[in-house]
């Protein structure tokens, strides 16, 4: 046998007249090298980041450009199981360890009433068992409700908007869910017991109620926060509807009214009003503390009543389009896209000669350039509107652009902090000396103008406050949200968890080997947090988004049609 090493002809001829076995091998290595090639050089594949885009600059951790490949629907099975497992230990922890309370204090074990001492924590979690299949909880829980008391202790007072969000929230959707009668009883019991709460010369609630006397007292603002004000409609119209109760209807739809005929320029609802003569007491003008549920509120209102209410569509379409315009900000180095609050005043110009009007005021603005995290529920009412409003191409385009580019910033809170997770207040930075150079909507107009080249400004990536992640995703089906959710509850289950529940991290940013947190489990992380991450990574579109609309404690609630008798009794138009 010739020992002579053959030319790479030969070897060629030689293979090529054999079965092609080296072929898939060969296909394998080419592909290997291309695809790992930018890695041993020192990059990322190119299919991996946005190539176009920088890191951005001044990312203290890891640039969360990075994307990862897309989870099997199997991996989705998985995740999904894993938040119900979660659900169950903590709702396990609340059950053993801190019922009848309201909370449970996940690290010492001890119980914590702070809403009422009317078991917070079962209600605000009764839909997610439901959602999640927990039929032996959620019956426990349906057999407790029916012989609950919801009459007051004497001195105690209870909460208004806390109580309708989180209680009569919590029982009209199990019962839209379930359909267990007694939780339909239950929540016009509990309706109709917080009912005198509107009883004040304007219409709008008080801030507490005792249920045994019907007083009332004012709360630490010493007026009504406008998300007070705006934050019952969803509840009391509902259950208007079931039980053919006008005053249900009626109560709801003054503080309404208020707002129809409101001496407001553009929109800029302020946060706090006066409770006797229903009329704003400061300029403030935001959707974080004091004014974010009152926003998802309006939106909420004409899609749940099936679009008919068009007064409150319109106010929507205006508020809206004043938090575009004057609250939505840009960073000079970044360019992150968020949302402030501002304070809000009119100047009156006088009117010209020979004219008898004044011409239309010139509104001066003094931002806070706080981004707080209540406001990332925005990104995913703008979507929710984009996604269902009649708006003109450039409208739903402009409210397209905002709801993506601060769903990405508020992602940024969390991928910028060493636990992953998000602070409750960011304070951002400015542009120098005249920060109103970095209003947002200027900028996007500037940018179409130049041809619209590159990505918009404040959009570093395409489309947190989880709600904003489940609607952005079923608005545009981007997976990315499920990935960044998945990422979210990693953290939390990293951080959060404890032996008996999970507690709240103090500081999401801390040095320490172990984050610090407190010893405290909010009802809303049931209500809220884990039902919104189930629903993001189960495939099966469970709540149907052109069903149910979501209050503002993440309760679903079913979208309903007034009887022509309905429309009549309440003049609905």
């Amino acid at each position: 046998m010739s020992s002579r090493i053959p030319t790479l002809r030969e070897a060629f001829t030689y293979l090529a007249g054999r079965p092609l076995r080296w072929f898939p091998q060969l296909c394998t290595f080419i592909f290997v090298i291309w695809y790992f090639g930018p890695v041993i050089r020192g990059g990322q594949p190119e299919d991996l980041i946005h190539a176009a885009l920088p890191p951005p600059i001044g990312h203290p951790h890891q640039p969360p450009l990075y994307r990862p490949p897309t989870a099997s629907s199997d991996d989705w099975k998985l995740r999904a199981h894993q938040v119900r497992e979660a659900f169950i230990h903590s709702y396990k922890g609340y059950r053993e360890h801190a019922f009848p309370a309201d909370e449970l204090a996940p690290i010492s074990g001890h119980n914590v009433t702070n809403f009422n001492g009317w078991q917070i924590s079962m209600y605000d979690g009764l839909d997610t068992m439901w959602i999640l299949g927990l039929t032996d909880y959620f019956d426990e829980a349906v057999q407790f409700i029916a012989g609950a008391n919801y009459t007051t202790n004497p001195k105690q007072y209870v909460p208004f908007f806390e109580t309708v969000i989180r209680q009569l929230g919590g029982l009209l959707s199990a019962y839209a869910l379930s359909g267990e009668l007694v939780l339909l009883q239950k929540a016009d019991e509990l309706g109709g017991m917080l009912l005198p709460a509107f009883n004040t010369s304007s219409g709008f609630p008080m801030y507490a109620i005792s249920t045994r006397t019907n007083a009332t007292r004012p709360g630490w603002a010493g007026n009504t926060l406008w998300a007070e004000a705006l934050s019952n409609q969803l509840e009391y119209k509902y259950l208007a509807h079931l039980t053919g109760k006008p005053e249900y209807f009626e109560k709801a739809e003054r503080c309404m009214e208020l707002m129809y005929t409101a001496n407001i320029t553009d929109g800029l609802f302020p946060t706090r009003w006066d409770t006797r003569k229903g009329t704003p007491v400061n300029h403030q003008f935001s959707v974080g503390a004091f004014a974010d549920s009152a926003h998802e509120y309006l939106l909420k209102q004409w899609l749940m009543t099936s679009r008919s209410e068009t007064k409150i569509k319109d106010l929507y379409l205006k508020a809206s389009k004043s938090i575009i315009e004057h609250l939505l900000y840009i960073t000079p180095n970044r360019e992150i896209l968020y949302v402030t609050d501002a304070e809000m005043h009119e100047q009156f110009q006088q009117p010209h000669t020979g004219t008898t009007s004044a011409s239309p005021p010139n509104i001066t603005s003094f931002p806070s350039a706080n981004f707080e995290h209540l406001s990332c529920f925005l990104p995913g009412l703008l979507a929710l509107g984009a996604h269902t409003l009649d708006l003109s191409p450039s409208e739903k385009e402009i409210h397209s652009f905002a709801a993506e580019g601060l769903g990405y910033s508020c992602w940024l809170t969390y991928a910028d902090t060493r636990s992953g997770l998000g602070p409750d207040v960011m304070s951002m930075e400015t542009f120098q000396p005249n920060i109103t150079e970095g209003l947002w909507l200027p900028r996007l107009e500037k940018w179409k103008e130049q041809g619209r080249r590159g990505r918009p400004p404040g959009l570093r990536e395409p489309g947190p406050a989880v709600e904003s992640f489940y609607i952005l995703w079923r608005t545009t089906g981007n997976l990315a949200w499920r990935e960044r959710g998945w990422s979210v509850f990693e953290s939390i289950q990293k951080h959060a968890k404890t032996q008996l529940g999970y507690a709240s991290v103090l500081d999401v940013d801390s040095s320490s080997e172990k984050i610090p947190v407190k010893d405290e489990m909010p009802s809303y992380f049931l209500a809220e947090t884990l039902k919104y991450l189930y629903l993001l990574f189960t495939d099966e579109e469970i709540i149907p988004l052109d069903q149910f609309v979501f209050n503002t404690e993440a309760h679903p609630i079913p979208i309903f049609e007034w009887t022509e008798a309905e429309k009549m009794l309440y003049n609905i138009s």
